[in-house]
């Protein structure tokens, strides 16, 4: 998780990819738009318009310049291929596409018999203190108790813990409305797959292995559940973001909306946040489109890893945790940023 870090629910970090170091062979190759499969097909000035949503937060001059012209409204299309280059980065580790969404939970702004799981702002000393306690330190001592850090309290500690991984969401409160809540610091811990653990245990096979698959059988197994939970010692805090309108998506890694299918979280050390990105994943349902590197993730790591944003509420939950396609991601950069990184990468 990032800035507004969505700390994601992927179905890669439940098949077992944990976070590597940034790998030291490091491959550019330039492309043609020709080269593009359906690169012609798509909605060129859908992209344009998400990539105007977050380009003028981008302070290098290669960027700034590119905003400012995109801002005149010219033929996307011609934008892009005018003035980008693709670029495929690589690590020598295989693509891999998954999803994520913003889940929307039941809860109340006061505690009940059933609204009992609180939903905490950060406490002053894990800013101060990296790492700080646990998962089960933090649910099973008094330390965050009566203290006014609780945003709201939901009624379904699986979807909270789900929430956390996700690191955004809306809660729908009684009577109706909603608050919405995004990634407000974390305690530190390295994020620790559940699914791989349910592997791991010989419990299911990896490709058995999503999100709903997961809360099933917690729910089936209370006692035991409860305690996997606990295996991720990584807990995520939240802040109330009630500037971002209903209509619009939830906060991503550059502290803006991200659009549903057309926003993809990346891995920084590889990808530039603000930059255009052509996926084209495989599978069952495939995708060729142009989205906009605005969200980072925790399990997002590696120069072909990509988690795509399908929208909020349960619908795209399903969506997105089915997904774990393989493909290519190539990276749309300035003209001479692009030449300028194939120089710095040659032998």
């Amino acid at each position: 998780m990032t800035g507004a870090l969505r700390a994601i629910m992927l179905a890669l970090a439940f098949a077992g990819l944990g976070p590597p170091a940034v790998s030291q062979d490091i491959r550019h190759e330039i492309l043609d738009f020709a080269d593009l499969q359906g690169w012609k097909a798509d909605d060129h000035a859908a992209a344009l318009e998400v990539f105007l949503n977050s380009c003028a937060d981008l302070d290098d001059p290669d960027w700034t310049a590119l905003c400012a012209l995109a801002n005149q409204r010219p033929d996307a299309r011609a934008f892009f291929e005018l003035f980008f280059r693709p670029v495929v980065i690589s690590d020598g580790k295989p693509a891999l596409f998954t999803g994520y969404f913003e889940p929307e939970l039941n809860g109340a702004l006061r505690p009940d018999a059933r609204y009992r799981y609180p939903v905490y702002r950060e406490p002053p000393e894990a800013r101060r203190s990296n790492p700080w306690l646990t998962r089960r330190e933090i649910l099973e001592t008094d330390v965050m108790r009566d203290r006014g850090l609780e945003i709201a309290w939901v009624d379904d500690p699986v979807e909270l813990f789900f929430l956390q991984i996700q690191g955004s969401g809306r809660i729908r409160l009684p009577d109706g409305s909603v608050i919405r809540v995004g990634y407000g610091g974390a305690n530190g811990h390295e994020y620790r797959s559940i699914g791989v653990e349910l592997v791991r245990r010989g419990v299911y096979d990896v490709h058995q292995v999503s999100a709903q698959v997961i809360k099933n059988w917690v729910r089936r197994n209370p006692v035991e559940g409860r305690e996997l939970l606990m295996h991720n010692p990584s807990y995520v805090f939240f802040r109330r973001v009630d500037q971002v309108p209903a209509d619009r998506g939830p906060l991503g890694a550059m502290n803006r909306s991200v659009t549903t299918g057309r926003t993809v979280a990346v891995d920084p050390a590889y990808v530039p946040l603000g930059a255009p990105v052509w996926i084209e994943k495989a599978g069952t349902d495939p995708i060729h489109r142009l989205m906009i590197a605005q969200d980072t993730g925790s399990a997002i790591k590696g120069a072909q890893r990509a988690d795509i944003f399908f929208g909020t509420g349960d619908a795209a939950g399903l969506a997105a945790g089915k997904l774990r396609d393989p493909g290519r991601m190539v990276v749309l950069m300035p003209i001479q940023r692009a030449y300028a990184m194939l120089m710095e990468h040659e032998p």
